[in-house]
This record gives structure tokens, C-alpha cells and sequence, in this order.
């Protein structure tokens, strides 16, 4: 809704609405802020797996906390107790109060601010210091008072800073749930994983796609399809790395790139790419390793580092006149040309691809 451009109460009011269609049970209000708890951790387990999911994450939730916060701040209560200030203490946000002392010898700065309360309201406004890092978009939009590193904020403003602790707060726990996705998914394979790895690419309106195929009934590529379309659509060159990968849950370099490239080719993204091969490679090291190590050659594949070049497949003749494995952990290579006849004969067997005097042919 944001990007209809739609003027402010009118996004207030349709963002309400979808609240209320969406995170509301008819039946109590203790059902429907279980809903909406539930729905957020779910969200959070499922966006938790790239940086580009997470920003996108980071910032939708961004957005419902601060349109409620702000929702608390235009609620008039009949009472004594402010609503924001309540909010603040029940949720122990600790804020340094202004005294009176100091804030009646900062008057003159304090009501020079655009947007602060006028002269009659100024006593009975309650004011709050921060450091002004955490005030950065009042700041910026020149609506708060600074003085040696701390910004003076009226109560009703520092919903700016709430929001921005909440943001920050948010990303610490998307990083550290990140580490630990790939394991989750793999021992949950069966039962929530595809569902956490396809939740960024599912639409939940009328005619919504599988996890399998698009709208169109084209084969998806991603982390939770790859190992189902390997058996029936990749070639036997791709057949072996995938299956060397599942069995030692890493490739070496010229397996990586051949492979690599070749889910690239077939549609899947950067973010799919580094989540699958996250998920394989974080069986045998931990998610710091991955990225230290793999990440960036991923990256760079997709045009997204070094001289960010977006590179090809490789075709059948550059596999096949490509380096030869030389070892039994090098998956890499094109079987028909660098294997020898017992072990491709073993191979076809396994595969149950030809006959026999179809296979004494080939070799």
C-alpha cells in the first residue's frame, strides 16, 4: 500500500483495515494477538535467510510498529496516565526524563523548534534526552533541540527513536536466526521447511502458484525445488554434482562453478543460489564459514561483485574439454568424456539408462 502514494490518512485507514481482516479473530482479543505473535515469528523464521529478505522484513514490521505506535500517541485517554508513557514503561524502554530545572533553561531553544508545543502547553509537555544518534530523523528534519551530543525530544515525538530501537532490535535477531536456518530447514525438510524456504515467492490470492511452478506452470528453481527437479530435468554432468553435493555437502571450485552457473542459467536467483548452497554447506561448518569463504565467489557469479559481469553457463564443449576431476571429492566434468568405462558403465546401470548392448555401445 505504501507505494500507491496514497495521501498519509488514507494509508492509516486502509492499513487498519487489512489489520482487521487479517490479524483480527472474532472470537477475543487474546485469539487475535496470539495471531498476530504467531504470524510475525513465522514471518521471521521465513524471512530470516538472505539480507535482501531480511531489509524487506526489517522494514514491512518497521512500518506496523510505528502505525501503531503512533496510534497509541493520537489516542486522547480521559486519564491521568499518558498511554505512550505507559507503553514505554510495560515494554521497559527506559528513557532519561528533562527535568523541570533543565527544561525551563533550555525554554527559549526547545519552543524555537519547528513542530514543538506552544507556550501554554510548553509546562505540561513532557520532554525526554537522548543520544542524538538515536533521535537521527528528528534530526534531520530539524525537529528536536541538540546540545552536547543529546537531542531534546517532546514525549509524542520519540516515536522515531522507539521505532528505530525496535528496527535495530529486530535485525540482531534476523542475523542470529540466519546462522541457524539452514540446519532448521534440513531436519524440518519434511514438514516446514519448503514452506519457510517458498514463503518470499508464494502469492496467497486466487490462482496461487505451488511451490513447484509459477503461475504460468513453469518450473520454479529454488532451494526447496532444486532437489526434486534434479532427478527428472537435469543432465547427467548436473545429475552427479547434485548428488555429490548432497553426499559431501560441499563441491570444490570447478564443481561449484560448473553447477553454479548452471542453476543460474536456470532461473534461480542470487538469493535462492546462496540459501541452497548455505543450506547444504552449513552440515559440515557453521554459517560464518559459509559466508566467509563461498559467499562472494556466489556474489560474483550473479554480477553483484567484482567487475559485476553476469556470466554464462557452461556449455557441453567447455565441459567436456574442461580440467578432468582428479579426485573422488571432484564432481565436476562431463561423465561420458573423464569417466573410465567400469565406473560409467556403474553409473548408467544405476540410472537404469539404456540396455546392456546399448551401453557396451556407448562405451
Amino acid at each position: 500500500m505504501k507505494t500507491r502514494n496514497v495521501p498519509p490518512e488514507t494509508f492509516r485507514t486502509m492499513l487498519d483495515s487489512s489489520i482487521k481482516n487479517g490479524l483480527t479473530s472474532p472470537n477475543s482479543a487474546e485469539e487475535s494477538k496470539k495471531i498476530d505473535v504467531a504470524s510475525h515469528f513465522i514471518l521471521r523464521a521465513a524471512y530470516c535467510r538472505t539480507e535482501e529478505l531480511r531489509r524487506w522484513f526489517i522494514a514491512q514490521e518497521g512500518r506496523l510498529f510505528r502505525h501503531r505506535l503512533e496510534g497509541i500517541t493520537r489516542f486522547n485517554s480521559s486519564g491521568s496516565v499518558n498511554p505512550l508513557r505507559e507503553f514505554l514503561v510495560r515494554n521497559e524502554f527506559s528513557l532519561d526524563t528533562v527535568t523541570t530545572k533543565e527544561k525551563e533553561r533550555l525554554r527559549r531553544n526547545l519552543l524555537s523548534v519547528p513542530g514543538s508545543p506552544n507556550p501554554m502547553e510548553f509546562n505540561a509537555t513532557e520532554y525526554c534526552k537522548v543520544p542524538f544518534v538515536q533521535a537521527l530523523e528528528l534530526v534531520k528534519k530539524r525537529e528536536c533541540y541538540v546540545e552536547k551530543g543529546f537531542a531534546y525530544v517532546p514525549l509524542p515525538n520519540i516515536v522515531s527513536t522507539v521505532c528505530e530501537k525496535f528496527r535495530a532490535s529486530l535485525s540482531k535477531s534476523l542475523a542470529l536466526a540466519s546462522q541457524i536456518f539452514g540446519q532448521v530447514a534440513d531436519e524440518e525438510h519434511t514438514r516446514i521447511g519448503p514452506l519457510l524456504t517458498s514463503m518470499n515467492t508464494q502469492y496467497t490470492g486466487s490462482g496461487a502458484p505451488s511451490a513447484i511452478t509459477d503461475a504460468n506452470g513453469e518450473n520454479l528453481v529454488t532451494a526447496a525445488t532444486v532437489d526434486a527437479l534434479a532427478a527428472r530435468n537435469m543432465p547427467l554432468c548436473m545429475q552427479q554434482l547434485h548428488s555429490g553435493l548432497k553426499r559431501d555437502h560441499k563441491l570444490k571450485h570447478q564443481g561449484r562453478l560448473q553447477f553454479g552457473l548452471f542453476l543460474k542459467g536456470a532461473g534461480m536467483s542470487m538469493d535462492e543460489h546462496l540459501l541452497y548452497f548455505q543450506r547444504e554447506f552449513t552440515k559440515i561448518m557453521t554459517a560464518e564459514q559459509f559466508t566467509k569463504q563461498y559467499s562472494y565467489s556466489i556474489r560474483h557469479m550473479h554480477g553483484k561483485e567484482g567487475k559485476r559481469a553476469s556470466y554464462t553457463p557452461y556449455n557441453c564443449t567447455k565441459i567436456i574439454f574442461g580440467n578432468a576431476p582428479q579426485a573422488a571429492v571432484e564432481h565436476h566434468g562431463c561423465p561420458y568424456k573423464h569417466y573410465d568405462d567400469q565406473n560409467l558403465s556403474a553409473l548408467l546401470t544405476k540410472l537404469n539408462i539404456g540396455t546392456v548392448p546399448e551401453r557396451d555401445a556407448i562405451l
